[in-house]
């Protein structure tokens, strides 16, 4: 009796060992790649689109044989546009998922909430979006602009004779991190052009903020002291309300241009845009810009869409941290084959000088120590089709430079990626 009992017990237990044996097995048939973004809440009408260009990209590499012959398994979370919810996702992906890496945030604010698990545990980030700089971590990869390579050039555009001239500006922006340090970048730019504060004008607005009729009102009176350009950081869902006012107020790009730095082609999509004809965005790649590249990304794109029944199908549209996100994953797939693992600190000495044929039309290079791309800027001009006109751009990629020259003691900073403690 006892002893059958045993051998029954015997073999339950070796059946559990094989199948834990044979799913251990199973699970290091593929890599899992981790994707974070709000796909709900008030960021998601911007991060959805790159959760779903993510996926698009892993199942094309999937199809042509995945990294290392393995397939490449998304695992994907939500964090809700709360921004210590990202934390606590980003620990999950890391710790439970055993994700290899992870594309994801949009916000400065969820990028900061993430910083410290990532460095905690040696994850690794892709971040596909354009930001303030003044960061520099061993465990992030920055595929969007830094502000040398974004709001620089747009301000110095505006102040062009192409640009309209402007002398006064306006500042609006969503009140986080990333408005606030962009801004202060700004105005310490604008100072050393010998603009004085009385012509700048500073304004915040919450996540989420949809009541614009007042700060409108209050541009149209500040722009009365002479030609005034408006620098808009609002993101998420507020830009809809935010350029619906600028139309309800008859305020055109002809009297006020607005340049915006976190309103693309994803954003103007359901407004009627003929009203903000000539404002602008200033962005590193247009879904308009003309290439083979950029053809076949667009065409993959609404192709995937039509084929995954995504929301409004027929009108997706590409943008820049698509692009962004869309050049990271193929990055770091390169840099994976050339260590041949996927080991973070072999993949990050993979990645530096990594070079990609992107859809802007241009070949960007992952510089060799400051993890960030090198990359063109373009200004776009909003056209009745809620499509972008590049009215300037850079002859070719530029560097960044993750700490801004306008801010006191950057100098002395490393030009080497340090943990953010360290900062």
């Amino acid at each position: 009796m006892h002893r059958r009992t045993f051998v029954k017990a015997f073999a339950l237990s070796a059946s559990v060992i094989s199948m834990g044996l044979a799913f251990s097995a199973q699970a290091a048939d593929t890599i899992k790649v981790g994707i974070m973004h709000s796909l709900s809440g008030t960021m998601a009408i911007s991060e959805t689109p790159l959760k779903d260009v993510a996926l698009m990209t892993i199942a094309d590499i999937n199809a042509k044989g995945g990294v290392l012959g393995k397939q490449l398994e998304p695992v994907v979370v939500d964090p809700a546009s709360n921004w210590p919810l990202f934390a606590e996702k980003a620990r999950q992906l890391l710790s439970q998922d055993k994700a290899a890496v992870v594309f994801g945030c949009w916000t400065s604010v969820s990028r900061k909430s993430v910083l410290p698990v990532f460095e905690e545990l040696n994850g690794l980030l892709f971040y596909p979006v354009q930001y303030e700089g003044e960061e520099m971590s061993p465990n992030v990869f920055y595929t969007g602009a830094a502000p040398n390579q974004q709001a620089i050039p747009a301000v110095e555009y505006l102040m062009s004779e192409d640009g309209g001239e402007a002398k006064r500006f306006f500042l609006l922006g969503t009140d986080y991190v990333y408005p606030r340090t962009t801004n202060k970048i700004l105005r310490a730019f604008l100072h050393s052009k010998g603009v004085q504060d009385k012509d700048i004008e500073e304004v915040y607005t919450p996540f989420g903020y949809s009541d614009y009729q007042t700060i409108v009102s209050n541009i149209k009176k500040f722009s009365a002291g002479g030609k005034t350009a408006v620098i808009s950081t609002i993101n998420g869902d507020s830009n809809v309300p935010f350029y619906k006012e600028l139309a309800n107020q008859g305020l055109k790009a002809t009297d006020v241009p607005v340049v915006a730095f976190s309103v693309g082609e994803e954003e103007l999509r359901g407004i009627d845009t003929k009203p903000l004809v000539g404002n602008l965005a200033a962005w590193n790649y247009f879904e308009s810009v003309d290439n083979p590249t950029n053809k076949q990304f667009v065409a993959e794109w609404k192709a995937y869409a039509k084929a995954h029944k995504l929301p409004n199908a027929d009108t997706v549209v590409t943008n820049d941290p698509m692009e962004a996100t869309y050049v990271g994953i193929h990055m770091w797939v390169q840099a994976v084959e050339k260590a041949g693992t996927t080991d973070v600190d072999k993949v990050r000495e993979a990645m530096a000088g990594q070079t990609f044929k992107a859809p802007s039309g241009f070949t960007l290079t992952m510089d060799a120590t400051n993890h960030h791309l090198h990359k063109p800027v373009m200004i776009g001009e909003i056209e009745n089709n809620g499509q972008f006109n590049v009215v300037w751009q850079t002859e070719g990629p530029v560097r960044a430079q993750p700490w801004s020259p306008f801010i006191t003691g950057n100098d002395k900073k490393s030009d080497a990626p340090v943990k953010t403690a360290s900062n």
